[in-house]
């Protein structure tokens, strides 16, 4: 599959892509309030487990366990029926999800028990998760090839300038301030989501060929004549549903057809699942605790904070990489920095078990490049792209199948932060992150020999039929 036809189109035209810009910012206010859920638990456990007397449950460390990974079980519940739900339409769907989201952050921020902080956590998760899996499809099916994997990146950093903005604002806040605070970007992607059209591709799904055109005129900007790349949304998608419909000529329900999907299931599944169990999930919910454990001076809500701008800085630089290195050398160079990476780390925190805080005062840089390596390692490629391949190699119709590997990423995510204070009571934290590695590592060899590299390559629905 190449990119000539449309690229010669779009070079043709003069194509603009400030309103493509303009769109992909406005529905990243929903990846933001992802991103300010996932910091949030990193500086409300603490504020949480301090007595009743001065605003805190007095919860503990198992307590506080089920505050961090309870979200990402709500996700993985929200991941899926969230397939079936793209059918809603991608800006529909994204509308509809807000008021919940901001709802649940209301309902933590007036907790006065466990339970219903508990309730909280678990429904901005589900509400999470159908915010990752339609945003960077709906981006995707806006963007043209030359900017696609770029845009789709913005959102990722969207995501990372949440989880900073958490990790800024849980040094001045209590948990509950912080809860009302993370509750405003999903409130203001309801009017963001009115400001912008429909994806063209899910319009001519559904046979509204006038607002199809009219969306696409929208976003390729109004001097831009999209005749020719028009018809060709329209016949591939008339072509696909003719095929669909008729199994014995390779439609999905044919032995073709089902083979055909195998591969983008296994790619995107297994992404999610390696992603997931390579520590970096357990450093977004756990990371002031974590830093606080192995510096010795540096005050760690600082260091964090200093993380989340670096994946800031990383997320914006992977937005121009990917569109000229490609999604296969950034996601071979991240495994295998984050893998050195956090085997550094624990070797780090096995060699200065038994010193004391003045003898590794000098050390702090240490496990702090190690921290930021694989930090940025992971928001440079392994992050966005394996998001940004749910969009790329599914066929619209079976888009809503990366419904399924965003459940596999939020279930896996669940086990690995909820089982990080049992795997540390066995293994210690050095094993815990030497572990960790050896999943980045065998993350690596699995994207050198499964993964495909997409860039600049055309969406199925996107390719000019064959003559």
């Amino acid at each position: 599959m190449t990119s000539s036809t449309l690229e010669l189109i779009y070079s043709q035209k003069s194509p603009s892509y400030g309103t493509q810009i303009l769109a992909t910012l406005a529905v990243s206010l929903g990846p933001l309030a992802v991103g300010l859920g996932k910091g949030y638990s990193s500086p409300a456990i603490a504020s949480l487990a301090t007595p009743a007397e001065h605003g805190g449950l007095a919860i503990s460390a198992q307590q506080g366990s089920w505050v961090a990974s309870l979200s990402l079980l709500g996700a993985l519940v929200g991941g899926l029926p969230s397939g079936l739900a793209l059918r809603l339409g991608r800006r529909r769907l994204l509308a509809a999800v807000s008021v919940p989201f901001a709802a649940a952050w209301w309902l933590a921020a007036g907790a006065g028990s466990l339970e219903a902080l508990y309730a909280a956590a678990f429904i901005s998760g589900l509400c999470s998760a159908l915010v990752a899996l339609v945003t960077p499809v709906y981006v995707s099916e806006i963007a043209q090839p030359a900017v696609r994997g770029g845009l789709c990146a913005v959102t990722k950093v969207a995501s990372n300038v949440g989880l900073l903005l958490s990790f800024l604002l849980g040094g001045a806040l209590d948990w509950q301030q912080l809860a009302l605070a993370a509750s405003v970007a999903p409130l203001l992607l309801l009017p963001a989501c009115c400001l912008v059209p429909e994806t063209p591709s899910y319009l001519l799904l559904r046979g509204q060929e006038r607002q199809a055109r009219v969306a696409l005129q929208w976003l390729r900007g109004p001097g831009a004549d999209v005749t020719e790349e028009f018809s060709i949304l329209r016949a591939n998608i008339l072509r696909s549903e003719e095929t669909r419909e008729t199994p014995t000529a390779g439609g999905s329900g044919s032995v073709e057809a089902r083979r055909a999907l195998l591969r983008p299931v296994l790619v995107t599944c297994g992404l999610m699942l390696l992603q997931k169990f390579c520590g970096v999930s357990v450093f977004s919910f756990y990371a002031v605790p974590l830093l606080s454990r192995t510096l010795s001076h540096l005050d760690a809500h600082g260091a964090a904070a200093a993380v989340g701008l670096l994946q800031i800085l990383a997320g914006l630089t992977s937005g121009v990489l990917i569109d000229t290195v490609g999604r296969l050398p950034l996601l071979t160079i991240s495994s295998a920095l984050m893998s050195a990476a956090l085997a550094g780390f624990g070797t780090f925190v096995y060699v200065v078990q038994p010193w004391t805080d003045a003898e590794r005062a000098a050390l702090d840089w240490v496990p702090m490049s190690c921290v930021l390596v694989c930090q940025v390692a992971f928001s440079l490629g392994v992050g966005p792209i394996s998001w940004l391949l749910i969009g790329e190699l599914f066929p619209l119709r079976q888009r809503g199948l990366g419904a399924l590997a965003s459940s596999v990423s939020y279930g896996c995510a669940f086990v690995s932060v909820k089982t990080f204070v049992d795997l540390e009571r066995a293994l210690g934290l050095h094993g815990v992150f030497w572990l960790y590695a050896a999943v980045s590592a065998v993350c690596l060899v699995f994207v050198l020999v499964f993964v495909p590299e997409t860039r600049g390559t055309e969406l199925p629905e996107m390719e000019k039929a064959p003559s």
